[in-house]
């Protein structure tokens, strides 16, 4: 892999030892009521960072200041570790001189990374910034608390590069044609039969970092057009459409049921989402391959109306559809960057 262009900001804060060694014993401490973590330590260095107990980047290049904030944290850490899980106490010379060595590997990537993307923009050079996860994980307008830790919304792209709203031209919401769900929380068009376990299969849902099952289902219009509401997107790039090739018919979800009443929103309270039944539309399938096809009027009329009822049903334009995971399997729909 080549890195002769990768930058770490001296502001990212790091995940250390004593990060994901709680997270996994919070984790068993839950049981049953488990999130479902990556078990990576990113929730508690995120505690850490709102606590103003981070380590970041740039505090590696002073290793004295690094191992004074490191004793500090540490004997805090520790106390908890032993104290409330019963656990060893972690070693901080170990940990000092592992992440020493860490900081010298990574001293040359490591750089004041704001002024590098403000100065690209002043060229008119193309800042494309990509976002992790998705909407229904943000803490704020997710699906609390099955969340992640940071904002995966458009707007948390503005706060995590450190330029302003106004400098985006677009803002692009990816979606895959059915909706998938890793770990626990509510997900009300969830296939628990043989043709979630198709989709499964056919679209390796796996999580790329624990491996785990994805949970599948059918679109979620409802929630789809919550997160285009919140992050207020340009357009919509649809992937992972070939999944259906062969299915006989396809839904989607447009509305929920909820105590014999109809919501056409995505609920804030998940004790309500909880028990919300999906209500479904029905669409014709289709029985041909698309995966070779690189024009959009040459898809199947059943995909190109399943296509067209997303839209509406999202308000928003889709101006890409992937048919394969390859990049020449992307269909541009209608140009959105200059070029």
């Amino acid at each position: 892999v080549d890195i002769s262009h990768l930058i770490i900001s001296d502001r990212a804060h790091l995940i250390m030892p004593y990060h994901t060694l709680l997270d996994g014993l919070e984790e068993e401490r839950r049981g049953k009521g488990a999130l479902g973590t990556t078990r990576r330590g990113v929730g508690p260095a995120f505690t850490d960072k709102v606590a103003r107990m981070g380590i970041r980047t740039g505090d590696l290049s002073n290793k004295d200041l690094f191992h004074s904030k490191l004793s500090s944290i540490l004997e805090f850490k520790n106390a908890i570790l032993t104290k409330v899980y019963g656990h060893s106490p972690l070693l901080l010379e170990e940990i000092f001189e592992q992440y020493c060595r860490y900081g010298e590997q990574l001293a040359p990537l490591i750089q004041e990374t704001n002024s590098i993307i403000r100065q690209s923009l002043a060229r008119g050079e193309l800042v494309f910034l990509e976002s992790a996860q998705g909407t229904l994980l943000d803490p704020d307008f997710g699906t609390y608390p099955y969340v992640t830790s940071s904002s995966p919304l458009a707007g948390g792209g503005s706060i995590g590069a450190g330029i302003s709203p106004m400098a985006f031209d677009r803002i692009i919401g990816v979606f895959k044609a059915y909706i998938t769900r890793v770990g626990s929380g509510p997900m009300p068009t969830e296939l628990k039969d043989e043709v979630g376990k198709l989709i499964r299969e056919k679209g390796h849902e796996y999580g790329a970092t624990t491996g785990r099952p994805r949970r599948c289902g059918w679109f979620d219009a409802v929630a789809g057009r919550f997160a285009t509401q919140v992050n207020g997107f340009s357009d919509i790039a649809l992937t992972h459409l070939d999944i259906f090739d062969g299915f006989s018919s396809i839904k989607i979800c447009t509305a929920y049921k909820f105590d014999n009443k109809i919501l056409d929103f995505f609920p804030s309270d998940i004790a309500i989402l909880e028990k919300c039944q999906p209500v479904y539309e029905e669409l014709s399938g289709w029985q041909e391959s698309i995966r070779e096809i690189r024009n959009f009027d040459q898809l199947p009329l059943e995909a190109r109306r399943y296509i067209n009822r997303l839209e509406g049903l999202l308000s928003c334009p889709i101006s890409f559809v992937a048919v394969g995971s390859g990049r020449e399997q992307t269909i541009k729909v209608r140009p959105i960057l200059p070029g």
